[in-house]
């Protein structure tokens, strides 16, 4: 089968749109026809070479669709189902997934080289090279053979664009709060960030009752979505935050910060350290260049002096299983604003000038609309 994608092929250059073959799916894999895939800035990671991994390959890791074909073995979804592709997958059996760390599946190892489980490629070009698809996934291509442990399966009343920023987005930000630095009810919060993870960061504080939600992010726009979103304050630079911190804190500084900014730096995670008081928690949710050392910290006064805590974590440390369904729960309920999250759709070809936006700050979310 063909299909048209956006594709990585060298560091610095801009997505190609091209056409590729698509092979049929093996045992315990499914194709699928993807109708929606949100734009996160982990794909412009890998395309500026932030992030490093095995080139060519097929952008897009947060995606819904319609489950085409499957392969032998697969029971956990059927032909015509509506599915939320999870970035990490979740085998069930192995030592992570088995203990209730879904987020940490083995079968995560693969991410950055685009193979599926059996450490082969289903997406190849007319030269007869092999690509890979992000996170097992390639999300900007029309479809794709994927994991079935990729696939949560959602209800089709849905909506595919909302749908898909359950893959990522969403439950990395809101994860971050609720279980990554366990927010809870009367907490001061501060989140680094308000693009498309941090805004799902103050989504989840809020929801566990955080009592001041401070946000710093130099762009207007974002300090303004921010307040829809359940922040308390807002503010341009980490040097007016803290003032406002101290003065609200009473001197006792916040008991989180949590860094969602697109790029992690050092400047940036001293001061999220610096803004938090006595046994409190710095959350770790941003990626840097991966050749730089980001955190690097005096132990006396910065981190044992407070007993403060450094956590990282990888998506939220949700359970894709179990987390994706509650997160679209709690979005039918009205506790979590996703629609809202949506800034622009753009087509596949549009797929250069959506990143540009986001580069310049124009985006909480924007999503890639597959045509039929």
């Amino acid at each position: 089968m063909r299909t048209t994608a956006a594709v990585i092929r060298e560091t610095g250059k801009p997505f190609e749109l091209t056409e590729l073959e698509l092979d049929e799916p093996r045992t315990g894999e499914v194709r699928l026809k993807f109708v929606a895939s949100g734009m996160c800035h982990s794909d412009e990671h890998l395309r500026t070479g932030d992030s490093v991994a095995r080139l060519p390959m097929v952008g897009g890791h947060e995606g819904a669709g319609i489950v085409e074909a499957v392969g032998e073995g697969v029971t956990r979804v059927e032909v015509g189902d509506h599915v939320v592709c999870s970035f990490i997958p979740a085998c069930g059996v192995c030592r992570y997934c088995s203990t209730g760390r879904q987020n940490l599946c083995d079968q995560g190892a693969q991410m950055a080289t685009g193979m599926l489980a059996d450490g082969s490629f289903r997406f190849h070009d007319d030269a007869g090279e092999d690509l890979g698809g992000f996170c097992m996934l390639g999300t900007f291509s029309q479809r794709a053979v994927v994991s079935q442990a990729s696939c949560v399966r959602i209800d089709e009343d849905i909506p595919f664009e909302v749908a898909a920023l359950v893959g990522c987005g969403v439950p990395t930000g809101w994860g971050a709060s609720v279980y990554a630095a366990k927010v809870a009810a009367g907490d001061t919060v501060v989140v680094f960030g308000a693009g498309g993870v941090g805004s799902n960061a103050v989504q989840g504080a809020h929801f566990a009752g955080a009592k001041n939600l401070v946000v710093v992010d130099p762009v207007a726009f974002k300090r303004e979505k921010a307040l829809e979103f359940g922040a308390t304050h807002v503010f341009p630079d980490a040097g007016s935050a803290h003032e406002a911190v101290v003065d609200m804190t009473r001197g006792q500084l916040a008991d989180h910060a949590i860094i969602t900014v697109g790029v992690l730096s050092p400047e940036v995670v001293t001061q999220a350290t610096n803004i938090v008081g006595k046994g409190a928690q710095v959350t770790v949710t941003s990626v840097g260049k991966s050749t730089d050392v980001q955190i690097q910290l005096a132990a006396n006064g910065g981190v044992v002096g407070y007993q403060r805590n450094i956590q990282g974590h990888i998506f939220g440390m949700c359970n894709p299983l179990t987390d994706i369904p509650k997160l679209l729960g709690l979005y039918r309920s009205g506790h979590l604003k996703l629609d809202e999250l949506i800034t622009r759709r753009y087509s596949l070809d549009e797929i250069n000038q959506g990143y540009q936006d986001l580069e310049d700050g124009k985006l909480i979310r924007g999503v890639v609309l597959h045509d039929s």
